[in-house]
């Protein structure tokens, strides 16, 4: 059984950094393209970043440029997403997805296959 579990979200400061981790368990993460998304209370869900299956090539959405990394542990069978200048308009749930194919619409939910249960990310002081 295909299952994603996210981890690593928490309260924290504004500035202050936190990195989640997306880790799978029946399946290797490094065949599949990974968006992080993350939904607000009232808002719809949005896509924060995405890399691809094999290249490696990142997007991300113009909120999280310059703050945000996302990157592959193969080892750990995680992609993880580091964030820094953590600001309060982050404070939303974090869900990691999987998708078969590379590239286009990599923001759209709808393109996702798979998706873990959320960490609830809260930035506040």
């Amino acid at each position: 059984q295909l299952q994603l579990v996210e981890s690593g979200g928490g309260l924290v400061q504004p500035g202050g950094s936190l990195r989640l981790s997306c880790a799978a368990s029946g399946f290797t993460l490094d065949y599949y393209a990974i968006g992080w998304f993350r939904q607000a209370p009232g808002k719809e869900r949005e896509g924060v970043s995405y890399i691809s299956r094999r290249a490696g090539i990142t997007y991300y959405a113009d909120s999280a440029k310059g703050r945000f990394t996302i990157s592959r542990d193969n080892a750990k069978n995680t992609v993880d997403l580091q964030m820094n200048s953590l600001k309060p308009e982050d404070t939303a749930v974090y869900y990691c997805a999987t998708r078969v194919t590379d590239g286009r619409f990599w923001s759209i939910p709808g393109e996702y296959d798979h998706w873990g249960q959320g960490t609830q990310v809260t930035v506040s002081s």
